[in-house]
């Protein structure tokens, strides 16, 4: 009897031994088969002149990956801040220079809040330009920012058909940036307004803002961020506009213009209202409201038209990642 719980006691300590040499085998392998990985990535990017990823890889939206600046970025970030301001393009038939002004937009696109010129924010481009299908260099050159361009576009307002006066309601008053607005220049589409006043209670309840509240919850009659410049604005309208400003361009006042909709606001972020100087659309895209609404206005179901700080167009709420995916070419 002995010698029998004796075998079995041995049986049952060898048993043991044998399970923890195969866990150990096991994370060894595992961490083999990690570090591997790791490699084998940073060797990927690195081979197309982006750097190493072995300084760390954490998670982050879209690549799942995170890559703390590599030495090798420095070159990148070197050449973004020339690029800032001497990149040549066009847009509506005007030269452009530079990207400076969308800094904002370009950071909440890849997933930085670093100035163009730092080496995380080149990082986080070569990884947006790998998923795109660009030679991730971290470099915001001439071909990456065109595909950035489309990408704004795209998320734009995508019908452009004019709605009729029975489908609009009248925007109070004391939501305008002008109190002595007309009423026929008061119109907007009931759901897009629904929405923004859930996206300016928001603003208003973010007390770094310092957004000035009324008693109502409302933004106060003194307040002038967040208030509506213009909403709905007929097609003959818009062509009176034009007529006006023959000088402003496909830029400035569009033939086809989304505010047709009653779906597109103009909003007060700073400076002039709706002046497309370089000097005051970089004095708009500095204020701490326009970056919020680079920010959360998605949340609510608004998109940026990228060339007008202060132009907000209502494409609805949970829409974001779908056209993300369309837009970026990703499935």
């Amino acid at each position: 009897m002995k010698f029998r719980r004796f075998t079995q006691i041995s049986i049952l300590i060898l048993f043991a031994c044998v399970v923890a040499f195969a866990g150990v085998r096991s994370n060894k392998r595992n961490r083999a088969q990690d570090k591997s990985k790791e490699q084998s990535i940073g060797g990927s990017l690195s081979a197309n002149g982006v750097g190493k990823l072995s300084d760390a890889v954490k998670t982050a939206p879209g690549a799942d990956v995170k890559v703390v600046p590599h030495a090798e970025f420095e070159e990148a970030a070197s050449r973004n801040a020339q690029l800032q301001t001497s990149l040549e393009w066009s847009f509506g038939s005007k030269p452009q220079r530079g990207w400076s002004l969308y800094v904002p937009l370009i950071g909440n696109l890849i997933g930085s809040d670093a100035n163009g010129a730092a080496g995380s924010f080149a990082a986080r481009l070569s990884l947006w330009q790998k998923e795109n299908g660009i030679e991730p260099t971290g470099v915001l050159d001439g071909a990456t920012w065109s595909r950035m361009v489309s990408t704004f576009q795209f998320r734009r307002l995508n019908s452009r058909a004019s709605t009729t006066p029975s489908q609009l309601i009248t925007i109070p008053i004391s939501d305008c940036y002008d109190p002595t607005r007309a009423e026929e220049l008061r119109k907007v589409e009931p759901e897009t307004f629904v929405a923004y006043r859930r996206m300016v209670a928001a603003a208003i309840a973010d007390q770094s803002l310092g957004v000035q509240r009324a008693s109502n919850g409302q933004l106060a009659s003194g307040e002038q961020y967040f208030k509506i410049i213009s909403a709905f604005r007929s097609r003959e309208y818009q062509d009176q506009l034009r007529r006006q400003s023959p000088s402003s361009g496909r830029a400035g006042l569009a033939i086809n213009s989304p505010h047709a909709t009653g779906r597109a606001l103009d909003l007060y972020v700073g400076g002039e209202p709706v002046n497309t100087k370089d000097e005051n659309r970089a004095i708009q895209t500095g204020t701490p409201v326009y970056r919020w609404l680079v920010t959360n206005a998605g949340r609510f179901g608004f998109r940026p038209y990228f060339y007008e700080p202060w132009h907000w167009e209502y494409v609805g709420v949970g829409s974001d990642e779908a056209t993300r995916k369309q837009g970026d070419g990703t499935k």
